[in-house]
């Protein structure tokens, strides 16, 4: 008791400092969980088959809606990068034969999702575009890259999400289509953000020609 008497002021010192490293730890996971919540989250997935008919998902993970802004086909080929912007497409009608025009731009709340076509038709679409030869496509070291840009919150840099499949038109249905990555890949520090925008800059530079 006598040492604790003599050492109070430095006990209560000590005591203070651990206190408030606990308070600053605790801080340190309430702001991460905050981030992590408002981070946005994009999945590019396939939807209904793993063959060129199936459907390409987009799907809006995020805490608050995004706005889409772009969805870009890359196509990538031993002959160079062919890229489209697939947001806005003409669809024909199997009753009538007409052709409609349809756009995916615009918001896409929280936890919901849309499809972008089929990845058959995104690659129709990017070859007639760029007009490639047939034979090209049943080269197997083909990929096709889907880029989204969009719009979160009041932020003023576009954020993004990209995801690659490999190709194969010559293989079987279940093995013509393969993600050439686990997981989508986010797109949203400011580095990279300043390559969605980039992108951006590039697709509006494409159609002002």
């Amino acid at each position: 008791m006598e040492w604790l008497s003599d050492n109070a002021q430095a006990i209560s010192a000590v005591t203070s400092i651990c206190t408030l490293l606990v308070w600053i730890f605790y801080a340190q996971l309430l702001y991460n969980g905050y981030v992590r919540q408002r981070r946005p989250r994009i999945i590019i997935n396939r939807g209904k088959g793993n063959g060129m008919e199936a459907l390409c998902l987009i799907s809006n993970m995020s805490n608050e809606a995004i706005y889409i802004q772009h969805l870009v086909a890359v196509l990538h080929t031993e002959q160079g990068r062919h890229a489209l912007d697939v947001v806005e497409y003409q669809q024909e009608s199997d009753e009538d034969k007409d052709t409609s025009y349809r756009t995916h731009q615009g918001p896409l709340a929280s936890g919901d999702y849309l499809h972008i076509q089929s990845f058959g038709n995104i690659v129709n679409q990017v070859k007639r575009h760029w007009e490639i030869d047939d034979d090209i496509l049943h080269n197997r070291s083909i990929q096709l890259e889907i880029r989204v840009i969009a719009i979160y919150g009041s932020e003023d840099m576009p954020v993004g999400a990209s995801r690659r499949f490999n190709l194969d038109i010559d293989a079987a249905p279940n093995h013509q289509l393969i993600p050439a990555s686990v997981d989508t890949s986010r797109l949203n520090g400011r580095r990279q953000r300043k390559q969605v925008l980039k992108w951006a800059k590039e697709i509006e530079t494409h159609k002002a020609q």
